[in-house]
């Protein structure tokens, strides 16, 4: 089975369970995972699987999941009226669950259950929904521990394609771990929807945070070396996280998805948090101590040109990545969802016309690059860690732990074999 990931890291994590499914182990074509992020992440997607039909022919079909296909979790049955331009292939394509076949009746009977003692249970346990592993498609292993999402930011379609908030429970998380690590893997990226709302019965209970607790839990029930964490939601991030993102097993690479610098704008966007939320947490992160000492490294995912985005709020977000030098930013223009489902921002007043959303993006990128390859200068002829994630003869590619690429153009190897999921110890040029 050929497989294209379009998206966020839960298509991915999805990817690896429905490529070991026993619904497409047998099965050839292609597995597409969907994205609706924008309108332009769900043309990409429908290019592809376009251009992909003209080079199948019967059996094979092509097999869709991702935000796309899905609504609350579930196979869209109107896929083809939201989709037109696929319409004419309804015999060639398949739209899937967010989750493979086999498990979906115990998701289904799962999910119902309330979770209400604050223990470390949850109120979905998907250890009972394991398949058997034949295939490990990343070096890296993506580990789901919260999936949906309760907060309805009047931007995002997310909330209505994966359904409400659950949470894995932390033995499961941890025995999928160490199933990985037993293999001779060494890294694993914790995601979700939103995933620092782990343990909690909403994402909307913002006063409430037991991240570090998960988080402790990893680190005295496994070993392996690398623990990445994806984007987080930056109101469950509290002191107890902090202490915890310390641990040099948890790597220095903090990915918040923040959208915007503005008050103004954040609330228009019903976010949980203002920019002096956003201020305070943005300085503990640049001063966590890392028991490691690597330098962090803060990404961010921005929208730009939310409605009634005026030059002045975009500035404050502009200065937030200059002034706390966020050293990659993740950003989107605006998308008011024409294609498909639409989102309640798409009808709000004070849409910003088109070449000032591009106009925004070009100075926020290049500010981004620059901030970028000063980072990387700043950390010339310093050692850090790389995984080797691809290798070939002379040739390799991998990334420091606060996500650094490293090849053979840029590094001088101090110890180790720049072979595919070893680790080495190295200078960078």
């Amino acid at each position: 089975m050929q497989y294209k990931v379009f998206g966020c890291k839960v298509n991915k994590y999805y990817t690896d369970r429905w490529l070991n499914s026993q619904y497409l182990r047998d099965k050839t074509g292609t597995f597409v995972a969907s994205c609706v992020v924008t309108d332009s992440a769900k043309r990409k997607w429908i290019r592809f699987v376009k251009k992909e039909l003209q080079n199948i022919s019967k059996p094979q079909k092509i097999y869709i999941s991702g935000c796309g296909a899905f609504k609350d979790g579930k196979a869209q049955d109107n896929f083809f009226v939201l989709y037109p331009e696929l319409a004419d292939f309804q015999n060639s394509i398949e739209i899937l669950d967010e989750a493979p076949i086999e498990n979906k009746k115990q998701v289904q009977d799962d999910i119902k259950k309330i979770h209400t003692e604050k223990k470390l249970e949850s109120n979905i346990n998907l250890s009972k929904l394991k398949t058997a592993q034949k295939t490990q498609i990343y070096t890296k292993k993506f580990v789901l521990i919260q999936g949906g999402c309760d907060s309805f930011c009047t931007f995002c379609l997310t909330v209505q394609k994966r359904g409400r908030h659950f949470y894995r429970a932390a033995e499961d998380i941890v025995e999928e771990i160490q199933e990985f690590e037993t293999q001779g893997w060494k890294e694993v990226v914790l995601t979700g929807v939103n995933l620092s709302a782990w343990g909690l019965e909403s994402t909307n209970d913002i006063h409430s945070s037991r991240f570090a607790e998960l988080l402790t839990y990893i680190l005295d029930h496994t070993s392996i070396p690398r623990i990445r964490i994806s984007s987080l939601g930056p109101e469950f991030i509290n002191d107890g996280v902090f202490e915890v993102l310390e641990n040099e097993r948890i790597y220095p690479h903090f990915h918040y998805s923040i959208q915007s610098g503005s008050s103004k704008v954040l609330k228009s966007m019903s976010r949980h948090y203002d920019w002096d939320f956003m201020k305070k947490l943005l300085e503990k992160t640049r001063n966590i101590k890392r028991e490691d000492g690597v330098d962090v490294g803060i990404w961010a995912d921005i929208i730009v040109g939310f409605p009634g985005e005026t030059e002045e709020y975009f500035m404050e977000t502009y200065n937030m990545v200059k002034n706390y030098q966020i050293t990659k930013v993740h950003a989107f223009p605006f998308s008011a969802h024409t294609m498909g489902e639409s989102v309640p921002a798409g009808k709000f007043k004070n849409q910003i016309p088109e070449d000032i959303k591009k106009d925004r993006m070009q100075r926020l990128m290049k500010l981004s690059d620059e901030i970028r390859e000063g980072f990387k200068k700043s950390q010339k002829w310093k050692v850090l860690k790389v995984l080797v994630e691809k290798s070939d003869w002379d040739t390799f590619s991998g990334w420091t732990e606060n996500y650094l690429e490293a090849d053979e153009t840029n590094f001088e190897i101090i110890t180790g074999i720049p072979k595919k999921n070893n680790i080495i110890v190295w200078k960078l040029k």
